[in-house]
Parts: structure tokens; C-alpha cells; sequence
């Protein structure tokens, strides 16, 4: 409460309720004699002396732009995770505690190449081959695990006391640090995603991700083949060595739209220091300690946003965005489709592939934080990712422009979108649905033969619209047994054609359009029953009084 409240934060601790419920004491900051600060720059002054926990919560931060202005974000992207060396006989023990005897390797520098608050880089060799050796320093994970303690009551104080922070679900943001920063401190998931990188890049010589040597990798011991070669932002070096920088922005641009397009599985912190080039000219990715995965449905809300927008329809946008951020109670949506309209406006007609990306997704960025919205984590990393890439890219030709490189990603997406396949899987979940719907109804049968069990409700009978009400009732049951017929014929085409093999497999077109034939005839009658039955209901409604039967007393049913 004190550093915070030093830093000009006392007033937002008290609106949240949080007056004395920072248990830290970590030395007041060293200002500069006469220097100024901004209040972002008070925030990471603030993280930087509350500790490592706090370092990486403002790190993550600056990734949600969602959350918090650039110039916060882009302050927060400075904060540094350095800290004092660990010595070299404890990394010795711990090394002995999880592989064994240290001298499996060949070389082992005591020297650190990084020192940081949860491990620490040591280059080393192993069977004759370059490594880098991270180690976990001894008492993070119990350093981490209290901090996250008090950071999750923190949150679950201030969503208790601020509408605020209620409407930016701080608890569920705290929940999110707390998975990602624990998932961290194993170095096993790290190994793996190395490992997943290296697979679906395979077939691609002109992208390396490093070897991990699991014989000396643990949860807490991480041993990586080391990358040699340029760093991508070493403009200077990259022209003595004749890289096409041009061609090198456009590769290392296109590869994390695979990642993000095709695989659903990114890097999240796409800075130069994380790419190198090597001396073959290929490029070689390094840290895989945050990562971002899109699922089908997160990529198909992706496209159900993008594809309304360019075509500049702004209620299937803002329907498309709504979907995106979950459909949160109280959104005021006529309040954000205003919100929308000058985006439409502004991206609607133009190409995806002249798109000024960081632009709309810097608006969409500024759109959710006034709405008090909140992306899903991977979507949040996603964009912060894009921007990075777009930066990257600019660095080495100025006229890079990302949406050049993400437009074939996301058209190829968009058309897999509408294949024979994606619609037989639409259609087989429809027909669940419907299926799903048709089982529940026995359970509303019981619970209306509950209520007559009882003694039964009160209706209003007016013998005068007995004949329509005997009509309407048969039209319904017409229409719950064409809906029947529509449901089963959709879960048999989709059953035939997900089935279908080999010869069958001509048959898929064939089927599909059969199928769609039938429904469309059973849709047009039920839409034409259902506008039937409104239209009868208007008529009667507009009718003369004089031409309505008076009412009766309710009789008892």
C-alpha cells in the first residue's frame, strides 16, 4: 500500500477497498532529483519494487491492450526481469538434485548468460553439441505461489467493492496470470511446445526451432540445442551478410501466421531478441515460454467479425463482436454498434490485403476497453502478437505491410470455413441441437402432468375460438413433425456423408444437395406456417371490438 501509494495509486486502492491489504515493504523508489513521471511510468516503477510476482503480472499487461491505453502497455513492455545472479554452486546443486551428476555435461559456464526471477541461463555443452542450460532458482515456485495468493484476494476484494473492477472481471484476469505464470515454472511445458514448434515446422528448411536434450531436461532443469547466428533487428549486419531484408520480414511475418492460421498454436512474444538468422540464411525462433492456441471456434468468431466488417454490414459486426467477447450480461448493444459504425465506415469496401491492420485492431482494442469488455486470453495475446509481428517487419523493410502477408492465412480459412466437410460438421451440430431439444421434452410433459396433478391452472375458454384454437393445434403439430422429419434428415446425410469412404465419397455432393433440397422445402413450410400463424394473430388482433366475444368467467381445468 505504501509503494503504491507513493507512486499517486491511493486513491484507486481506496475506490476498490483495498486500504491495508498489501503486506509489502520493499524500499520506496529512487527517483531522479528534478525528473517528472508520468503515471504509467509510476505504475512499472511501482511492479518493478513489489517484486518478481509483480514484475510479470505488469508483463502480461502490457500484452492486453484490451485492458489497458498504449501508453500504459508500451510503458509496461519495459519492465525488465533482471535480477541478481543466483551463485554458481547453488545452480550446481540444484543441477545435481534433478540430473545427477553436473559433469554429464562437457562444459558448464558458471558464468550465466541471463539471470531472471524464476531461472537463470548458463551455456554449456553436451555430447559435443552447444546448449543453453535454464535452471529454476531454489524457493521460486513458494516466492510465486504466495504472491499469487494475495494478488487472487486482491482481486476477489476489488471486484467485491468496484463496479469497475467487477466489469473488467478482475478475478477472472487474476485467474488467467495465476495459470500462465504457474505454467512457467515447469520448464517440461516450455520443452514441449519447442518440441510441438519443431513438428509443424518439419518440412520447412528455412525455419529452425531449437532440439530440447531431454536427458537433461526436468521440470526445473531446461536444455535447449543453442541458436548461433544475426539477430533479426541487426540491420547493419544483415546487409554486410546480404539478407534480403525485404524477403526475411515477409518469412519471419508468414511463419507466425502459420502458427496463428494454420496450426492454432503461436509464439506470443515475437521481439527481435527471440529470432536470429542463421548463417544459412534460415531464420531460428527461440523461447517458447508464452504461447498463445486458437481453437476452431475462437478462429470461426475470428472470421464471423472480419468477413461482415470488410463487406461493411454493421448489425452482422456487431453480432460477430458480440459473440467474440462471450455476450457478457449488460452490454448496451446499440451503444456499441455506435461504437462500430465508424469502423464500418472506415474498413468496409477495402481489400484484405490493403487492410491497415494494426489500425483496426488497435480501434477494436480501444472499442472493448470503453465498452468494459474483455477478449479471451489467446485472443488478447493474438493481437498483441500482430502488432509485434507488424513491428518486426517494419523494422526491416519500412514498407511492410502485414495484412499483405495474412490475407492468403485468412482466405484459405474463410473458404475451409464453407468446404462440404466444415458444413457437414455445422449440420451434424445442428442436428444435435435438435436432438438434444427432443429429449428434454418428455421433461416438460412431466412437469405439465405435475401442475394438473395438483389441481391444474386457470383458463380463459371462449367457445367462439374453439374452431381456431383446434386449427392452430394441428397446424403445431404439423410443425413439430415436419421440424422431426428436418432433424432426423439432417443427422442421417450428415452421418452418411461424415461416413462416406472411398466410391461413397462421390456421393457427398450429391447427398448434400438432396438434403438441402429436402430441408428447404420442409424450412418453406414451416417459415410459411409459422407467417400464417402471425398473420391470423394480427387480424385478430385489429378486429372491430364488436366483432370479439365477450369474455367468460375462467372455468377450472
Amino acid at each position: 500500500m505504501e509503494t503504491l501509494s507513493v507512486h499517486g495509486f491511493g486513491f484507486t486502492i481506496g475506490a476498490m477497498g483495498l486500504q491495508g491489504r498489501f503486506p509489502f515493504r520493499r524500499g520506496l523508489p529512487g527517483h531522479q532529483q528534478g525528473r517528472t513521471y508520468t503515471q504509467p511510468e509510476h505504475l512499472r516503477l511501482a511492479l518493478e519494487q513489489l517484486g518478481p510476482t509483480f514484475v510479470k503480472l505488469g508483463q502480461l499487461l502490457s500484452t492486453r491492450s484490451d485492458l489497458l491505453p498504449s501508453e500504459y502497455t508500451v510503458e509496461l513492455a519495459k519492465l525488465q526481469d533482471d535480477t541478481a545472479a543466483v551463485p554458481a554452486n547453488v545452480i550446481l546443486e540444484a543441477l545435481t538434485e534433478e540430473v545427477g551428476d553436473p559433469g554429464v555435461f562437457d562444459r558448464f559456464d558458471h558464468e550465466p548468460l541471463a539471470s531472471a526471477s524464476i531461472g537463470q541461463a548458463h551455456a554449456a555443452s553436451l555430447a559435443g553439441r552447444e546448449v543453453v542450460v535454464k535452471v529454476r532458482r531454489p524457493g521460486a515456485v513458494e516466492t510465486v505461489r504466495a504472491d499469487l495468493e494475495i494478488l487472487q484476494n486482491l482481486a476477489v476484494t476489488a471486484a467485491r467493492h468496484s463496479e469497475v473492477a467487477r466489469g473488467y472481471d478482475v478475478v477472472g484476469i487474476a485467474h488467467d496470470f495465476s495459470t500462465t505464470l504457474l505454467a512457467e515454472l515447469d520448464y517440461l511445458a516450455e520443452a514441449h511446445n519447442a518440441e510441438r514448434f519443431a513438428t509443424s515446422f518439419a518440412d520447412d528448411p528455412r525455419v529452425q526451432f531449437p532440439a530440447v536434450l531431454w536427458e537433461t531436461t526436468t521440470s526445473r532443469v531446461l536444455t535447449l540445442q543453442r541458436v548461433q547466428g544475426l539477430k533479426i533487428d541487426d540491420v547493419a549486419a544483415l546487409d554486410a551478410a546480404g539478407i534480403d531484408r525485404r524477403e526475411l520480414a515477409a518469412r519471419a511475418t508468414g511463419v507466425l501466421c502459420q502458427m496463428v492460421f494454420e496450426d492454432g498454436f503461436f509464439h506470443a512474444d515475437p521481439h527481435p531478441g527471440n529470432f536470429f538468422v542463421a548463417p544459412d540464411g534460415s531464420l531460428a525462433v527461440i523461447d517458447f515460454g508464452m504461447v498463445g492456441e486458437l481453437d476452431d471456434a475462437l478462429r470461426e468468431h475470428l472470421i464471423a467479425l472480419l468477413v461482415p466488417l470488410l463487406r461493411g454490414d454493421l448489425d452482422r459486426t456487431t453480432g460477430a463482436m458480440l459473440d467474440l467477447v462471450g455476450n457478457p450480461p449488460g452490454v448496451d448493444r446499440e451503444a456499441l454498434r455506435a461504437g462500430l459504425q465508424p469502423l464500418v465506415e472506415r474498413f468496409g469496401g477495402v481489400p484484405l490485403a490493403d487492410l491497415a491492420l494494426t489500425g483496426l485492431i488497435t480501434d477494436v482494442l480501444a472499442l472493448v476497453r470503453r465498452h468494459q469488455l474483455r477478449l479471451p486470453t489467446d485472443l488478447a495475446l493474438l493481437f498483441k502478437m500482430l502488432l509485434m509481428a507488424e513491428g518486426l517487419g517494419q523494422r526491416l523493410d519500412p514498407e511492410f505491410q502485414l495484412s499483405s502477408v495474412v490475407a492468403p492465412y485468412a482466405e484459405r480459412l474463410a473458404l475451409r470455413r464453407h468446404s462440404p466437410d466444415a458444413m457437414v460438421d455445422r449440420i451434424l451440430h445442428v442436428a444435435r441441437d435438435l436432438l438434444d431439444a427432443g429429449a428434454q421434452a418428455p421433461g416438460s410433459v412431466r412437469g405439465l402432468a405435475e401442475v394438473l396433478e395438483r389441481g391444474g391452472f386457470d383458463v380463459s375458454l371462449r367457445s367462439t375460438d374453439l374452431h381456431q384454437i383446434v386449427r392452430e393445434a394441428d397446424r403445431i403439430g404439423d410443425r413439430v413433425i415436419a421440424g422431426l422429419v428436418a432433424a432426423a434428415l439432417i443427422d442421417g446425410v450428415g452421418h452418411i456423408v461424415a461416413a462416406s469412404t472411398g466410391r461413397g465419397k462421390s456421393l457427398q455432393a450429391p447427398l448434400v444437395v438432396a438434403g438441402a433440397g429436402a430441408l428447404g422445402v420442409l424450412g418453406t413450410y414451416l417459415a410459411r406456417s409459422s407467417r400464417h400463424a402471425r398473420t391470423v394473430r394480427t387480424q385478430r388482433a385489429q378486429a372491430p371490438a364488436s366483432q370479439r366475444a365477450p369474455r367468460r368467467p375462467p372455468s377450472r381445468s
